[in-house]
């Protein structure tokens, strides 16, 4: 399952912005993308951040895999 929602970090702790559905003290994987780019960063910093995005989540309701289904639907009538 993937959950995107955002933080924000206080006193060494992620607080969410929202309540998100797992049962008490199931573990999980974080992986934290920060929104802000500091001042300093290069172009190719930010290009490499923005790389390291995740392309597609599991939830996404529509992806680039069904590209050629929805443009080219397969006709049913011979």
């Amino acid at each position: 399952m993937t959950i995107t929602t955002e933080a924000v970090y206080e006193q060494g702790v992620l607080r969410l912005d929202r309540p998100i559905p797992l049962a008490e003290g199931t573990r999980v994987e974080v992986v934290v993308i920060s929104t802000k780019f500091s001042e300093d960063s290069t172009p190719s910093e930010i290009l490499a951040k923005i790389a390291a995005l995740p392309l597609e989540g599991d939830s996404d309701e529509f992806s680039g895999r069904e590209h050629d289904k929805m443009l080219y639907p397969s006709s049913s009538a011979t």
